[in-house]
């Protein structure tokens, strides 16, 4: 199945990645001030989102010239990033589950919407290198479909919050970032260890580690 795989202009996929990263960097800094301003769990947990795919697609543009273990490696290492929303989801769980305030619905409806408009420019982007560039594109491709899906999760969210009054809403779609995130970062690592077995066996090593 893998030897069907059509590899990936190197200078296409770069240039791919290195846009996807600018706009990822920049809605981080939007969305974080914003989250601050307004206490709310989901809108940050998404804005440390942003980062971590900038983090995941700037890694891909200096990992293309690698060989396949190290890109393997690399692959491995998107996983382990893909997880940091979800510790940022956690840590603000915690730190509001005693008395969650309501964020401003308004205020989350319409950075949700900015937010919706800039992963599905990062998703049809990345969704042609999807298969061809292994464990590392699919580690940004997976990334920035997931943020759509959360990103529409808020924008419900809002009316939801904007109905009972309550910050609870905000706590529940934290967890749910929580479980796609962690979701994500399994497919990657689990990609990237096939890649790092198949980089072994045409290195002939078939050593058990």
């Amino acid at each position: 199945m893998s030897s069907t795989k059509t590899p990936a202009d190197p200078g296409q996929l770069r240039r791919a990645v290195l846009v996807v990263a600018g706009l990822n960097l920049a809605y981080f800094f939007v969305e974080g001030v914003i989250a601050l301003a307004i206490g709310s769990v989901s809108l940050l947990a998404d804005s440390v989102d942003f980062f971590e795919d900038f983090a995941v697609n700037s890694l891909i543009a200096i990992a293309l010239g690698w060989s396949l273990t190290w890109q393997a490696r690399a692959g491995k290492a998107s996983a382990v990033i893909i997880l940091l929303p979800a510790l940022a989801a956690v840590w603000q769980i915690v730190a509001k589950f005693p008395d969650p305030d309501a964020p401003d619905a308004f205020t989350l409806f319409v950075t949700a919407g900015g937010a919706v408009v800039v992963n599905l420019i990062c998703t049809l982007i990345l969704a042609r290198f999807r298969t061809g560039a292994g464990s590392l594109t699919q580690a940004a491709f997976l990334a920035a479909r997931n943020d759509v899906a959360i990103n529409l999760a808020i924008i419900l969210m809002a009316g939801v919050t904007a109905f009972v009054g309550t910050g609870w809403p905000d706590l529940v779609l934290g967890a749910l970032i929580l479980v796609l995130n962690v979701g994500a970062a399994k497919e990657v690592w689990e990609t990237a260890h096939e890649e790092a077995l198949a980089a072994k066996a045409l290195a002939g090593d078939f050593d058990d580690d």
